[in-house]
């Protein structure tokens, strides 16, 4: 099969993978979940990540039954749903993000029943400033119409693949790609088990004879060392669970940021040696 090419794109992803890429830099890419530990903490997080060097952030859509997430994350959806977290304020949240920041790209991951809820959710994502969208329980049979919306309005679905994907599968998830592709680490849920980096590698490998599409792995990866040691094989490294840990352990908005921009930091500088 002859490899996908990368589209050089007009969108905020594609224009921060090329910045990179002309840095001989790798992408970090951070996930907190909206609304948790409570509604005025996300967006000083945003920003406090951006300031220990994300360069893209991925904000979880809330959903009382997230199938794919570990205990850290499915806490986090808890509490950000009983402090009344809707899909509607997770678009507030972006556009007051994009009131002071018009370069970081956000993309918003969550679970298909949330986006479905939303009937001009494409139109309304645009307008807040969201840049990409993970649908964790998308079949790609089921994403053509949803997929080309969002294309409209120039906003990227970003779709998985996993250890337990086959090669035919996985050439057909990379034929419909754009913005970057994800794949999932772990044959579990986020922020379980430990790193298989040999088999993070042997599959990244893979995956790069199929697309040109930027490649980034997440899952499992928890602080600098594992960070690093998957960055080698990929354009980025994507790190949830031990931020969503880090935020519901501190006492309030002050040390929570503080404590996500140290976190980052030294999660960026480990990528980066």
């Amino acid at each position: 099969m002859p490899k996908t090419n990368r589209s050089p794109g007009t969108g905020r992803i594609a224009q921060q993978f090329e910045i990179l890429r002309s840095q001989g830099k790798k992408a970090l890419v951070t996930f907190v979940t909206a609304g948790d530990p409570g509604l005025n903490y996300t967006v000083p997080a945003m920003h406090s990540l951006v300031a220990g060097g994300a360069n893209l952030l991925e904000l979880g859509i809330p959903f009382s039954d997230p199938e794919a997430e570990g205990p850290a994350i499915q806490a986090a959806n808890e509490r950000a749903l009983a402090n009344g977290m809707t899909l509607a304020k997770v678009l507030d949240m972006v556009a007051e993000f994009r009131q002071t920041d018009l370069a970081t790209p956000v993309i918003l991951m969550g679970y298909l029943n949330s986006v479905l809820a939303m009937a001009d959710f494409p139109q309304r994502a645009s307008q807040a400033g969201v840049d990409g969208l993970i649908m964790v329980n998308l079949p790609l049979e089921e994403g053509a119409e949803l997929q080309q919306a969002l294309r409209a309005v120039n906003i990227d679905v970003i779709w998985l693949v996993a250890p337990t994907t086959s090669d035919e599968r996985a050439r057909d998830v990379v034929s419909n790609a754009s913005g970057f592709l994800y794949y999932v680490s772990l044959k579990g849920t986020t922020g379980s088990g430990s790193l298989p980096v040999d088999e993070v590698t042997e599959r990244t490998a893979y995956l790069r004879t199929l697309t040109d599409v930027p490649l980034c792995v997440g899952f499992g990866i928890k602080d600098a060392e594992t960070a690093r040691a998957v960055s080698a094989h990929a354009d980025g490294v994507v790190v949830g669970s031990a931020l969503v840990q880090l935020m519901a352990q501190s006492a309030d908005v002050a040390s929570a940021t503080e404590r996500l921009r140290t976190a980052t930091a030294a999660i960026r500088q480990g990528i980066d040696a």
